[in-house]
């Protein structure tokens, strides 16, 4: 259980100081040039707390600096709590439910949900899955007909859904989420993410369809369940993982945020990608993880109408 009392989520001084902790774990450093050894604190009455002065470039930094936080007037305090509240809570919460909590702007509340899930993004290069590790592969569909998710099926049965935007996911099994919004689903786009996210030496379980033949003979393995005979595991051989992330992110989208621009999709991926890659650790863990996330990103406002930023 987390305490909400706790003085990171009361007092803008201590927010402040947890923040350094993570960010700097191993030593301040000022983010301009990269000093590590030569900084040293700006001290004076006249000098806010958590000023800083490098005497390599003669800048002075805070810890915000080159972050997401860079440039807000949020007190850091409610900040940290908006991270633990969109870290902790399963399926999202809502903008409008940020403003009512903090005690912000309902526009505030909404670039700050933006710039937690730009935090939440994941940008390592590692692939997911490896050596007898099983990856399994499924896509989901999004548009703007009551903004409803559906599934390959219902994209078959139902018209008019060919606008709508494909999401392609990959799970590793006890492991992490990675999806992608597509403009085609083809072997093409598929191998090309195959190549990209997920390590050749992994297994890769999917459903029947075909364009996930081709891109399937580079890994080590590569299993089909067959959905349109009602077949749904074969021993081992399953999508059940896959389609569970995708259970939680349609709940989330339909009964938490209702409504998602196109243009915001890939961000509300990547914070429930965040969350379900870390749903092992305590939502402390997870959150002071999408803190350290923050460092080297930034998302300013006019980049939000954006398909990709």
């Amino acid at each position: 259980m987390t305490d909400l009392l706790n003085p990171i989520f009361q007092d803008s001084a201590k927010a402040r100081e947890h923040l350094e902790s993570i960010r700097w774990a191993e030593g301040r450093f000022c983010p301009h040039c990269g000093e590590t050894e030569n900084t040293s604190p700006v001290r004076g009455k006249s000098h806010r707390p958590g000023l800083y002065y490098c005497n390599g470039c003669k800048k002075q930094f805070t810890v915000t600096i080159g972050t997401i936080f860079e440039r807000s007037k949020i007190p850091l305090n409610k900040w940290l709590l908006a991270f633990h509240l969109m870290a902790s809570s399963k399926k999202g919460i809502s903008a409008h439910q940020l403003h009512r909590m903090l005690g912000i702007t309902y526009k505030s509340a909404w670039f700050m949900a933006h710039r937690i899930r730009e935090a939440m993004r994941n940008d390592s290069p590692d692939p997911i899955g490896g050596k007898g590790k099983i990856v399994e592969a499924d896509e989901t569909f999004y548009g703007n007909s009551g903004d409803e998710f559906i599934n390959d099926k219902g994209w078959r049965k139902k018209r008019g859904l060919g606008d709508k935007s494909k999401i392609v996911t990959f799970v590793e099994r006890d492991g992490a989420a990675r999806s992608t919004v597509v403009d085609r689903l083809h072997s093409g786009t598929i191998g090309a993410l195959i190549n990209r996210q997920v390590h050749p030496d992994s297994f890769l379980m999917t459903d029947e369809a075909g364009h996930y033949r081709q891109p399937g003979k580079k890994l080590r393995g590569h299993y089909a369940v067959n959905h349109a005979k009602n077949e749904y595991a074969k021993g081992f051989i399953t999508t059940n993982t896959v389609e569970g992330f995708f259970s939680i992110f349609k709940r989330g989208m339909n009964g938490v945020y209702q409504h998602c621009g196109e243009q915001h999709v890939h961000r509300y991926l990547s914070e429930f990608d965040f969350r379900y890659t870390y749903r092992k650790v305590s939502d402390r863990e997870r959150a002071d993880l999408a803190l350290k996330g923050a460092e080297g990103k930034r998302l300013v406002y006019h980049q939000t109408s954006l398909k990709s930023a």
